[in-house]
């Protein structure tokens, strides 16, 4: 019998890590006492939510989806459908059903329930498409995000078509946001150690072999799909109630690149990727946008051009990729000791 340690003792120090690096950021903006810094604070979470979401397939399965945004817009609205109080929804959105326009709950359990609806759906969709491979795939996804930004965009009485919804309840405080980010971390670790993780990286590394060892890739696809598309519902219901307000062009095209760009940056084949590729990302946004602001230097102001935060973000990534294609951290993991593993789970099976 084996006395080598299991591979989420092996791997556990990867999470707690970024964990910590979250808790040090959440710590920073405690510090600072500023509301508007508060503001960056939160939004830097929901980035790492939905960033570690979109890892959770991407970076287990290779294949590139353009479409996971679209569960964040149905986590949003789900949302937004079950904390906004009853007599908005009748006036708003009187399409709804009667149960549901009635319906009042905490924004926590919304959450919970809006991420298992993203999951149902990502479900109905994954049973289709996670039959495709390679760019017919990733077009695939990009077209089931044109649906749901269709289909929101015009059913008017019960999303409102164009138009925002309001009344969503605003949470201020960033701890929440905090929270999901880390419980993101945790689900995208521990599917990364499950048998399904490593099926699924196996296939995506050698898929001929993984094809001649019985693994149905479909099947595990479908898995990371189900786990990616219920957290990226879960940060869509927390994005609905840090603004309070939602139209389904948020969840569009904008943030879909965003995200992915933040992926692509950190490393798409690694956790610590995920985490870092936004922190790094976010950071460089928030400078920028101070700098467009202007900065007083005496009796001057300095101020960048409007248009400059999208070019040098541009610049930042096609540098990063020439020098590092497979991103900041690549397909490397942090722990502990600083000699970095792969992906968690690669080194090992489970036990």
């Amino acid at each position: 019998m084996s006395n080598r340690p299991s591979i989420a003792r092996r791997t556990l120090a990867t999470p707690l890590i970024l964990s910590l690096l979250l808790i040090a950021f959440a710590l920073v903006a405690v510090a600072a006492g500023s509301k508007p810094f508060n503001q960056t604070m939160i939004d830097i979470f929901l980035r790492v939510t939905l960033v570690v979401g979109l890892y959770v397939f991407v970076g287990n399965s290779g294949v590139i989806s353009f479409g996971h945004i679209g569960f964040t817009c149905l986590g949003a609205y789900a949302a937004a459908w079950l904390t906004m109080p009853p007599m908005m929804k009748q006036t708003l959105l009187p399409g709804l059903p009667e149960w549901l326009i009635a319906v009042q709950l905490p924004y926590w359990a919304a959450a919970v329930l809006a991420a298992l609806w993203a999951a149902l759906w990502a479900a109905v969709f994954g049973k289709i498409l996670m039959r495709l491979s390679g760019i017919a795939a990733s077009i695939a996804t990009f077209a089931m995000l044109a649906m749901i930004n269709t289909v929101y965009s015009n059913w008017e009485n019960v999303t409102g078509a164009t138009s925002s919804v309001v009344g969503i309840p605003i949470v201020r405080t960033i701890w929440p946001y905090l929270i999901v980010a880390i419980v993101a971390v945790f689900i995208a670790w521990g599917h990364a150690i499950s048998r399904a993780g490593l099926k699924l990286r196996a296939a995506r590394d050698e898929p001929t072999a993984a094809s001649a060892s019985g693994i149905d890739l479909p099947r595990e696809r479908l898995i990371a799909f189900v786990v990616s598309g219920g957290v990226m519902g879960l940060g869509g219901a927390l994005f609905s109630h840090s603004i309070g307000v939602v139209t389904p062009d948020t969840f569009y095209l904008g943030l879909t690149f965003t995200t992915l760009s933040m992926l692509v940056v950190g490393g798409m084949g690694s956790l610590s990727g995920a985490v870092i590729g936004v922190l790094v990302l976010s950071t460089l946004i928030q400078v920028l946008r101070w700098l467009e602001a202007g900065v007083s230097i005496g009796t001057s102001t300095l101020a960048l051009p409007n248009g400059v935060q999208e070019i040098a973000l541009g610049i930042v990534m096609i540098v990063i990729l020439a020098f590092r294609p497979s991103g900041l951290m690549g397909n490397t993991e942090l722990n502990w000791r600083r000699a970095k593993t792969a992906d968690p789970g690669a080194s090992g099976q489970p036990e």
